[in-house]
């Protein structure tokens, strides 16, 4: 928003409204900033010092990553396309990065609204493929975000009020793929949160595509157990865990679509996870695809049954219209033969000389017959 690059340096017209947390590379408050016109609208700031250089190359990493995939969906919205500097309470030069607000705030606080911080099955089902979409764009971009989990995804409340917007934030750890952060330290290879890391993060520090894809696995079981992954798990014991390719467990309450889903994000060999866009072909996004492959593939037995059934009948049909087209014949005797043909002669002859009264109905009749041969 152009307008909010000129307030943002307006300091006269800055409100702090409430702290908001501490990120990785600095803090970040709720501002209130006030137009000439004197609306106003809130931002996110992230604040950094800017002696401390690390903190300085994140935002300024954070703010070009967000500029290439502003409009994108499920994708925090950056206000500025540069950092803004500025100074602090005690007069120290800081650099701000303005983003939009979320008013439900991050994934993990949403989740307390809920019993045992477990979200209802549809809300976790469009939440996944929400952050789906958000990978499918920062994926295609040729990065990899290396620290998804709870507290980055930030939640939207849409103006009807009885839905929700998920989007993906905190862009500080992202990497570009195949790169390796030169930060990371031999004996803790972690540039992101240990628990949402995938077992090659041990062993090979390049960022890969499918290390975000392990992390959703973790964000899908996390809302359905309310627990933060490897729960109650010491960071010794979770990298021997991990040494071993271990992943974390999946109790029977999960749906089997959705734990099919987890599974597939678990796979030991990263290659296996698939991608983004295919992920979210899953069954376990495609609820109605999933039926209509059942109804068609139901259908289709029927008509194959339906096809066998009419070739057996017509089978059958055709044996008996054989049967009727070519009745059996009976041949007591061959056609005229010459035995037969004496005897008629005898018969005739026996008719002219001994006539006082006609010959027998039937034997006439019998006679006719044989001539009929």
């Amino acid at each position: 928003m152009e307008q909010s690059s000129v307030v943002a340096k307006m300091q006269s017209n800055e409100e702090l409204v409430k702290f908001l947390g501490k990120g990785a590379y600095g803090c970040v408050d709720l501002i209130k900033y006030t137009k000439t016109d004197g609306s106003s609208f809130l931002a996110a700031v992230k604040t950094s010092y800017a002696e401390i250089l690390e903190d300085y190359n994140a935002l300024k990493r954070e703010i070009q990553i967000l500029s290439e995939l502003k409009g994108y969906p499920n994708i925090v919205i950056c206000y500025e396309d540069d950092l803004e500097e500025g100074f602090n309470d005690h007069g120290h030069q800081v650099y701000k990065l303005l983003l939009e607000y979320a008013n439900e705030g991050s994934l993990s606080s949403f989740m307390e609204n809920y019993t045992d911080r477990k979200l209802p099955d549809p809300m976790i089902r469009d939440f996944t493929r929400m952050i789906l979409e958000g990978l499918v764009s920062i994926h295609s971009h040729g990065y990899v975000h290396c620290d998804l989990k709870s507290d980055n995804l930030l939640i939207f409340s849409r103006k009807d009020a009885s839905s929700y917007e998920l989007k993906i934030s905190d862009f500080g750890n992202c990497r570009e793929v195949g790169e390796v952060p030169d930060h990371w330290e031999i004996d803790f290879p972690f540039v992101g949160t240990p628990i949402y890391m995938p077992p090659e993060s041990l062993i090979d520090g390049a960022a890969k595509k499918t290390l975000d894809l392990w992390s959703l696995g973790c964000l899908v079981l996390e809302m359905y157990t309310g627990e933060k992954p490897w729960a109650g798990v010491g960071i010794v014991d979770l990298v021997n865990f991990l040494s071993d390719g271990e992943a974390p467990d999946i109790p029977e309450c999960v749906p089997c679509d959705a734990r099919e889903f987890i599974e597939t994000c678990f796979a030991r060999e990263h290659e296996k996870r698939g991608n983004a866009s295919e992920l979210m072909l899953h069954p376990f996004l495609c609820p109605e695809e999933k039926t209509e492959k059942i109804v068609v593939a139901v259908a289709k037995e029927k008509k194959t049954l339906l096809v066998k059934l009419k070739l057996r009948i017509k089978r059958a049909s055709k044996i008996t219209m054989d049967i009727r087209e070519k009745p059996l014949k009976l041949k007591m005797f061959p056609s005229k033969p010459p035995q037969l043909k004496k005897l008629l002669n005898k018969l005739l002859r026996l008719k002219k000389m001994i006539h006082p009264k006609p010959l027998d109905s039937s034997l006439v009749s019998y006679s006719s017959d044989l001539c009929l041969l």
